[in-house]
């Protein structure tokens, strides 16, 4: 008995000079926590999500004609494909994925529509015939959706930008041609105090300061849009305000990034998606900014797609998500050596496609 109240009075003691000790001393944080409440501090209590946002945002990309390496894996006519960059770009920012498979029946794709909270145009070729109509169609259904009060983000990257810039004019000439290929390259913002509500507004200072002094982002166009021609455009320029601009191997000007007045639609010449997630091109820049850059520009893409209203069905989702086709690996054909990356492939009944690995 007598040896238990020692102990007691031990543990007691050592406690009490140990609380003594520590009066004075804080560790790293207690001299904030010290004022939260106490149910704070024990993890009783969590802030609630914003029910204005939807915390489950799906992304819809629109397929691209031909499998990405001239037939070498897949000779069918029907087949097209989505680069698994932009697959991992909507997913790095805690979003999923379904393909909108360009050349399936428009009720087809209509029902898609309506399970997504934002879309993506790729990059590519393709600029005329079914493609081209139904880029169009995603793009009037983005206007409606947007013009009834949902908020409906789109992204149009590369081909994406210059294929709205020939929907908005109504000229399937208005593009110029410009020598970006394979190209690393600053961006020159065209106003710098006007960045805020565009997908600029998150970006530090001093990433700012790089992207206009270092070549930090990766343009692969032939074509494009001058400032000039734009300007010239009544219905270009009373769409899209000029972010920022670039020059091409000899020092032509080309509008880099855009923005719509009045929808959530941000235009890119250059690639976000591809500093992060493809190695095609010793030229692709892999540095740290580099990266932050695509990580920044998705997580605004999403930050946008979470505002939507829609809230589709989970099982639909499900049932619908890129996911459902299983992967094939390609690099060993040589197709990554030849694009630069790897896509996922479709075809009419056949669930095949190419996983980026």
């Amino acid at each position: 008995m007598w040896r238990f109240h020692c102990v007691s009075l031990l543990v007691a003691f050592s406690i009490s000079t140990a609380a003594a000790a520590r009066k004075d001393i804080l560790l790293p944080g207690e001299e904030w926590a010290e004022e939260l409440p106490h149910d704070f501090i024990s993890g009783e209590s969590c802030p609630s999500p914003d029910p204005a946002l939807y915390y489950q945002p799906v992304i819809g990309i629109v397929t691209h004609p031909g499998d990405g390496a001239t037939g070498r894996l897949s000779n069918s006519t029907d087949t097209s494909n989505i680069p698994a960059s932009y697959v991992k770009f909507v997913e790095s920012a805690g979003a999923r994925v379904i393909p909108l498979i360009y050349n399936e029946p428009w009720d087809v794709i209509s029902e898609k529509l309506e399970l997504v909270n934002g879309v993506l145009f790729t990059g590519g070729w393709a600029n005329e015939g079914l493609y081209f109509e139904t880029i169009k169609k995603v793009f009037e259904f983005t206007l409606a959706r947007n013009d009834a009060g949902d908020h409906f983000p789109l992204f149009a990257i590369c081909l994406g930008f210059e294929l709205l810039s020939m929907i908005i004019s109504q000229d399937h000439d208005i593009l110029e041609h410009f020598m970006a290929q394979n190209q690393a390259s600053t961006l020159q913002f065209a106003n710098i105090s006007e960045i805020q509500g565009s997908v600029f507004e998150r970006f530090p200072s001093e990433l700012l300061r790089k992207l206009s002094a270092e070549c930090i982002v990766m343009q692969n166009h032939r074509e494009g849009l001058s400032p000039r021609r734009l300007q010239a455009n009544d219905a270009l320029s009373s769409f899209f305000k000029i972010l920022t601009t670039s020059t091409d191997e000899i020092n032509e000007v080309y509008i880099s990034t855009a923005q719509a007045y009045k929808y959530p639609i941000t235009c890119f010449q250059w690639h976000p998606e591809k500093n992060a997630f493809e190695w095609g091109s010793s030229l692709i820049p892999h540095s740290e900014d580099a990266v932050r850059v695509t990580q920044l520009v998705a997580n605004y893409f999403i930050s946008e797609a979470r505002k939507s209203l829609n809230r589709p069905p989970a099982q639909k989702v499900r049932d619908n998500l890129i996911y459902n086709y299983s992967p094939t690996y390609g690099g060993k054909a040589g197709l990554y050596l030849q694009t630069g990356h790897w896509p996922w492939l479709f075809t009419h009944g056949v669930r095949h496609l190419l996983w980026n690995i």
